[in-house]
């Protein structure tokens, strides 16, 4: 085991893979040596992205309905919680949603629909979806999220241009049967490798604060490492009213930051987002967290209303680091403040 955590990153810069006895021990920091960790751990941030934050804006293009019972889920089969629902956005809404986040400095555009899967025609769909948005922002990145893919659909998002394809792990295969039934572990490694295959740039997190072990969130953390996830969204459980984990609140701000160092210190030079939850669990702490992690979603979530936009980038801004791409397009200083909800006619918070 490592003497110290700068020992440990420095093993890290020099190549060295992280084992389960060290990724204990990242779990296990004493409270007052987690702000040492998160040092350590920024020593390898800032050697594979600097001082930069891509920041991403998820777009919900179909909302609730789902027929799927993951148990963390606001849109899962049975859930009561009180969210909006609606059926697909039109391309126009879509690209008003995405400009949104664009002006707002993102740099990635996630477009998700709900659902166990697409169908061929709700691949079709998105595929025209992409082209009116790369048609508005040339630049900018497209990461689908539409579920478990059958065989082709990733090499029509690809060719449709689409970039990347997040489907998360959420947890470890040991652990999955608890929080869903209707699909399993295997559906889920099985559609991220056939984004692989298809060219797209694999996008695959976890959700923590399920209740699992330190053990559980290791093997889900070296799955994805195995995986070889190019980008890694670590979301932190909202235990929304009206699902399964009602109540379930596990995590502190200084347990939130061991688990992203962890996620840094296994996967060096991968894409550590800090995604949805940070604000009710990471708290205080998340300029913090961004010493560790170097990427966040702008504004609101699928069904949950984040930080306002502009505080997300004052927060970047007044932690000294920039926004990925903010030089060649800076955001905008006079960020609009959005009544929450895609699909109203409301515009967003961006």
């Amino acid at each position: 085991m490592f003497k110290t955590v700068d020992d440990l990153a420095s093993r890290q810069l020099a190549g060295g893979v992280l084992d389960r006895e060290d990724a204990r021990a990242v779990l296990n920091t004493p409270d007052d040596e987690v702000f040492g960790l998160v040092v350590a751990a920024g020593r390898l941030r800032r050697a594979y992205f600097g001082d930069r934050v891509k920041v991403n804006y998820l777009v919900n293009l179909k909302s609730g309905l789902c027929p799927e019972d993951c148990t963390y889920c606001s849109q899962r089969l049975g859930s009561s919680a009180q969210i909006l629902k609606y059926s697909w956005l039109s391309a126009e809404e879509t690209v008003k949603q995405a400009t949104a986040g664009i002006e707002g400095g993102a740099s990635r555009v996630c477009l998700v629909a709900s659902g166990r899967g697409p169908s061929d025609r709700d691949v079709d769909r998105v595929a025209g979806v992409v082209e009116a948005v790369k048609s508005a922002h040339s630049g900018v990145e497209v990461c689908a999220c539409l579920g478990i893919l059958k065989n082709g659909q990733a090499e029509r998002l690809r060719d449709a241009g689409v970039d990347a394809y997040n489907h998360n792990l959420n947890t470890s295969e040991s652990r999955y049967s608890e929080i869903c039934s209707t699909h399993d572990y295997e559906d889920r490694v099985a559609t991220v490798e056939k984004a692989k295959d298809a060219g797209l740039s694999p996008c695959s997190g976890l959700i923590v604060g399920m209740g699992e072990s330190d053990d559980e969130l290791i093997d889900a953390i070296f799955a994805l490492r195995d995986l070889d996830s190019d980008s890694i969204p670590v979301n932190f459980l909202m235990p929304f009213e009206g699902t399964p984990l009602e109540g379930t609140w596990e995590l502190t701000p200084l347990r939130s930051l061991r688990i992203l160092a962890l996620a840094r210190f296994a996967c060096p030079d991968k894409e550590i987002r800090m995604a949805g939850g940070r604000e009710m669990h990471l708290r205080s702490l998340q300029p913090l967290a961004l010493q560790v992690a170097n990427s966040l979603f702008l504004g609101d979530y699928l069904t949950s209303e984040g930080q306002a936009a502009k505080a997300d980038l004052d927060m970047i801004a007044d932690a000294g680091f920039k926004v990925l791409g903010a030089d060649e397009s800076p955001h905008r200083t006079d960020v609009p403040v959005r009544a929450r909800g895609a699909g109203t006619a409301v515009a967003p918070n961006a």
